[in-house]
């Protein structure tokens, strides 16, 4: 269980990160192009289990909280239009606008159809194995919701 005083691994500042966003739609697009969706999506599988390895290790014990500080963390610094509500169930992250996505679409005018795809898979990952589930809907261009609950 993550110490929730201590500094969260996944809580870097500076002015890099939104153009990451941008470096990352290029990337999809090229993987899903020279080796296919499969591919692409064994790579964010490996980002949701290695890179994000202490949120998984959390969910993995049962304990939700820095995935929940890490939403708040990157919505906040990023100027998105988010809200959580933590019920008894589950928790619900719904997305109005994603600064990602917009960041992207202005930056290059269309965003990789397969963009909101690392966000799927990776939470997949991420909850692999625990007792949650994260459901991700894309409810828009640029919006969708993230839903953890429980498994049955």
């Amino acid at each position: 269980m993550t110490d929730r005083s201590s500094p969260m691994r996944y809580e870097e500042d500076g002015n890099v990160h939104l153009d990451f966003h941008g470096a990352a739609n290029t990337t999809i697009d090229f993987i899903v192009e020279r080796f296919g969706v499969a591919a692409m999506d064994e790579i964010f599988k490996k980002v949701g289990r290695d890179v994000y390895a202490s949120i998984r290790q959390d969910l993995l014990d049962g304990d939700t909280h820095q995935l929940v500080r890490h939403w708040r963390h990157f919505f906040d610094r990023e100027g998105g239009d988010y809200d959580i509500a933590i019920g008894d169930d589950e928790i619900v992250l719904t997305v109005r606008l994603c600064p990602a996505w917009h960041h992207v679409k202005g930056l290059v005018g269309s965003v990789s159809p397969h963009f909101c795809d690392q966000t799927s898979r990776t939470n997949e990952a991420m909850a692999e194995g625990s007792p949650y589930a994260i459901d991700t809907e894309i409810t828009g261009e640029g919006s969708c919701r993230q839903v953890i609950r429980r498994r049955a």
